[in-house]
């Protein structure tokens, strides 16, 4: 007896549609977004059957970046505070929506915008993280700083108007000096010029914030000079104390003093410049 066995069919559902030829679009920038989001679909999958490097490579993935810009500008509007960067957000963002492309697989059937949006939102946030601030400040600072101000609003929703370093500690359970590094630190977040105008509401001052610096006052050094001055001066000698005194006190020259101590005018000069480098040496040693 022989028996005929037919050969099983088996079917692998496959989860990828096949690859169709994409239509050629004369002006991808200018889509509505239910083009694109169709016809983004149709791309990716040419694009997945495509071998890189060839014409029709270019072409798919070009258009597919040109399609999407709209997705990059709806990112970008999150950022409404950056006005002045809007280009350069643009830019950063565009970076990535390429990386989405290359790095989308279809057949994970995830829609594109749930890969694409955190990429072009990670590029732009990457972007102000390493480019915006005034003064260079480690990354650990740098990502503090955000922390920082999360928590800081976080403890204001609570009722604490002005979270002190403690609070902030606490809060994120860090230690004081850290979070106190990371306030520092954020100061050099963000700088202005000092031509720009004084903002004074009650109109009682003008100028430039430059006006409201300070500088170096020689008077103040001064005093501070005489004040680390005197315990060196009352080691002195009774002599080395009143030539000093005749000499810088008085304002006497060298031979009237000679005279009124009895020495030589070159003896008075030489006692003068040996206190002086004691004094001076003095000086030096206690900075």
């Amino acid at each position: 007896m022989t028996a005929s066995t037919a050969p099983e069919a088996t079917s692998k559902v496959c989860a990828v549609p096949a690859p169709t030829v994409p239509p050629q679009i004369r002006d991808p920038q200018h889509m509505t977004p239910a083009d694109a989001r169709a016809l983004t679909r149709i791309f990716l999958l040419r694009l997945d059957a495509l071998e890189e490097g060839t014409q029709e490579f270019q072409y798919v993935r070009n258009t597919l970046i040109e399609m999407n810009l709209n997705l990059v500008r709806f990112v970008a509007r999150r950022f409404s505070g950056r006005r002045d960067a809007i280009e350069d957000m643009l830019q950063v963002g565009t970076i990535g929506l390429i990386k989405a492309i290359d790095r989308y697989d279809i057949a994970r059937g995830v829609e594109f915008t749930t890969l694409a949006v955190p990429y072009i939102q990670g590029e732009i946030k990457r972007f102000f993280r390493d480019t915006t601030w005034s003064v260079r400040v480690p990354r650990r600072l740098q990502e503090l700083r955000i922390e920082l101000a999360r928590a800081r609003e976080q403890l204001e929703g609570q009722g604490i108007h002005e979270p002190s370093v403690a609070d902030l500690a606490t809060h994120l359970d860090l230690d004081e000096a850290e979070v106190a590094e990371g306030v520092v630190a954020s100061n050099g977040y963000d700088s202005q010029s000092l031509d720009r105008p004084i903002q004074d509401d009650s109109k009682q001052q003008s100028g430039f914030v430059a006006d409201l610096m300070g500088t170096d006052d020689p008077a103040l050094a001064l005093a501070e000079d005489i004040q680390a001055l005197k315990p060196h001066l009352a080691e002195l000698g009774d002599r080395d104390r009143t030539i000093l005194e005749l000499r810088f006190g008085a304002e006497m020259t060298q031979t009237e003093i000679g005279n009124q101590l009895g020495l030589s005018q070159m003896h008075v000069s030489r006692l003068i410049n040996r206190i002086c480098t004691h004094l001076r040496e003095k000086m030096l040693a206690t900075g």
